[in-house]
């Protein structure tokens, strides 16, 4: 990232958060505006794909913690005045900050807890003393992706494999990301020397700024190409088959290595991070490894017992419920449930439900009454029958 990119761009509004947003509200705002303007739903419309990656570039920063106090700490002294590259220099007196503190690592904008010095949060921006570090433009390591899935509640059981449609930004084919036109190659920038940054004295001491000849990159490119304008990158579509395995639950983060974008100068690509969404079952529920059910049988099934025969998702299996079973009492049936991270599977465990008839025929009322009142005596409640027996004496 370039001094410019620091000073200039606010990251903060690209993505519509506040500056004291939380980690999880930044990256929230991203995955929001990441769907909205993907290329996918917006084909051939270039101020949405700008969009695209202004918010991505605002991520990449805002998401690395070290990267993000970089950035804040870079924009707060800018924006105060605190220096203003050919101004004049630094403020005095009740200044924010004194010059030695640029070099000796004691300032108060140094980082927290590592003693910093604003060379320090300028990678080598400032020249002077010992400090004499320069940007790194030699291989650089691709950004990681974020994709999301949605899976049938059968396919995250039993696993599958996914084809993953992807767009963004990628190594441009005609020109290899050299950024010039096949048969030509860049050359080293004569201004900077192929640093990519050029000196200005200011004072005592030197003040390093990219330079605006090969716009940092060090490299000059006479003849660019005419694919991707120079810039080694275009965006593509790319298909992508992710293993999902079974037994994935929902909001699991897959991580695929080296599926990410692809890196810069021959650096290795990031990786590719899928988070899954598990939809819903007409009859199963979850819970951990196992399979919930739930199963409504009638009265005299309850009461005498009953062998049923249930689903599962390989195929029916027989429950037997034991005679005098209590409506929502669990049964088990062992290994019918999900595949297990280690081996194995979890069960199925299966909840009965008493179904209570809405409509009787005469025939089944009559012996209904008959059986009522044979079982007059079995009291289902003592221990309520008894509180009321006693409020009703005590109000006596």
């Amino acid at each position: 990232m370039s001094t410019k990119d620091y000073i200039e761009k606010d990251y903060y509004k690209a993505l519509g958060v506040a500056k004291d947003a939380s980690p999880a509200d930044i990256k929230k705002a991203y995955r929001k505006l990441a769907r909205e303007l993907h290329p996918d739903k917006n084909p051939g419309n270039a101020e949405a794909e700008a969009k695209f990656k202004e918010v991505s570039e605002a991520y990449d920063v805002l998401s690395d913690e070290k990267r993000r106090k970089e950035y804040d700490e870079a924009r707060t002294l800018f924006a105060g005045g605190g220096f203003r590259p050919g101004a004049g220099g630094f403020p005095s007196g009740d200044g924010t900050f004194d010059v030695g503190d640029l070099f000796s690592g004691t300032g108060g904008m140094g980082s927290a807890g590592t003693g910093g010095g604003l060379g320090d949060i300028f990678g080598g921006l400032f020249t002077g003393g010992t400090t004499t570090r320069r940007r790194n433009v030699g291989p650089t390591r691709g950004q990681d992706v974020e994709a999301e899935v949605t899976l049938g509640f059968d396919e995250a059981v039993h696993g599958v494999m996914l084809p993953l449609k992807l767009s963004g930004p990628g190594t441009c084919h005609t020109c290899h990301g050299s950024g010039a036109r096949p048969g030509t190659s860049p050359h080293v920038c004569p201004t900077c020397g192929g640093s990519g940054f050029v000196s200005r004295n200011q004072g005592a001491f030197g003040f390093s700024e990219p330079c605006r000849d090969c716009r940092g990159t060090g490299q000059i490119i006479d003849d660019p190409c005419p694919e991707c304008h120079g810039t080694g990158v275009t965006t593509q579509t790319r298909t992508i088959n992710v293993r999902v395995p079974a037994g994935v639950r929902d909001g699991a983060r897959l991580r695929i290595a080296g599926k990410g974008t692809p890196g810069v100068r021959g650096g290795p690509a990031g990786d590719l991070f899928v988070t899954v969404h598990v939809g819903t079952h007409e009859l199963f529920g979850r819970r951990g490894d196992n399979l919930t059910l739930t199963v409504p049988i009638t009265y005299a099934e309850a009461a005498l017992g009953t062998t049923l025969r249930v689903p599962t998702l390989d195929g029916a299996v027989s429950l037997k419920v034991p005679a005098g079973t209590a409506t929502g009492r669990t049964l088990r049936v062992r290994g019918r449930g999900i595949s297990k991270r280690g081996g194995g599977h979890g069960d199925l465990l299966v909840t009965v439900e008493v179904a209570v008839p809405q409509k009787l025929s005469g025939e089944a009322r009559e012996a209904l009454e008959k059986y009522a009142a044979a079982s007059s005596q079995d009291d289902p409640r003592p221990r309520i029958t008894a509180a009321v027996r006693t409020g009703e004496k005590g109000h006596g």
